[in-house]
């Protein structure tokens, strides 16, 4: 984070932070082999009237050095963060569905991205979990630059286009980090959360790209599990990273959410 915005101060803590603005605060985690920098597309549209605080989560950014599952990583996030409106993005919106369930009273409203409460089936959940222990093997023989190349080459993310991938930024994470992250905190290791989502009843906004057949669909589960205080949105002409693709659109919905919340 050391070459944020002039405008945006780096605050260190468990979790380290970017912060910037003043106001109702927005907390945004971002997602796998990104740093809280990637939300600066989005957050740029929130500094003249909110407080942003832009979280490198466990094992990512200048939080590297933090290993901890999700669990902690909810407890961390909700020490540097405290009351106000969360957005998670993949692995981000797993981390505020931990913290919203462990600290509802202070998730004000919840937003996710491309997000799911986790893997229902023993089965597959195990299986995840050996492909994730896998590519944390593949993270440290290769380094860093070789497996962004082909983490970004995936067909999830066949709609980001070049100028939106953020290289140098998700560059400035560490082999033992990423590793770290996906061996504590990856989908594999994640217990399901859905039999708790009912227990959520912060105004909560579920957004994916409409390409991304995937998570429309687990974000329509998502959205009937949690009930009447969650809305999905798809984000047009977009695929799994929407925010980074259509940073405008998904500010706009993220306002929609924060104007929701303010209203109750």
């Amino acid at each position: 984070m050391s070459d944020a915005p002039a405008d945006w101060r780096h605050v260190p803590g468990p979790l380290a932070s970017l912060r910037c603005g003043s106001g109702p605060r927005l907390v945004f985690v971002h997602g796998f082999t990104q740093t809280g920098r990637s939300w600066l597309p989005v957050a740029k549209y929130f500094v003249d009237d909110h407080e942003v605080v832009l979280v490198d989560a466990p094992g990512h950014g200048e939080s590297s050095h933090v290993e901890a599952d999700l669990g902690r990583g909810a407890d961390l996030l909700a020490e540097i963060g405290s009351a106000g409106t969360y957005v998670g993005y993949s692995m981000g919106g797993r981390l505020c569905l931990h913290l919203a369930l462990a600290h509802p009273t202070l998730v004000q409203a919840l937003g996710l991205v491309g997000a799911t409460a986790g893997i229902v089936n023993d089965r597959e959940r195990s299986e995840r979990r050996r492909a994730d222990e896998a590519l944390a093997v593949e993270i440290e023989t290769t380094g860093v630059d070789a497996f962004l190349e082909k983490w970004l080459g995936r067909a999830l993310f066949a709609t980001l286009p070049d100028r939106a991938k953020g290289l140098q930024d998700r560059r400035q994470n560490t082999t033992r980090g990423l590793a770290s992250s996906l061996l504590h905190a990856g989908t594999g290791t994640q217990s399901s959360l859905w039999p708790r989502l009912a227990e959520i009843t912060a105004p909560t906004l579920v957004m994916a790209g409409e390409h991304d057949t995937k998570f429309t669909s687990i974000g329509h589960d998502l959205v009937a599990a949690i009930g009447a205080n969650a809305t999905f949105t798809a984000i047009r002409e977009a695929g799994h990273a929407a925010h980074l693709e259509d940073p405008e659109a998904v500010a706009t919905a993220i306002r929609s959410l924060r104007e929701r919340a303010t209203a109750i």
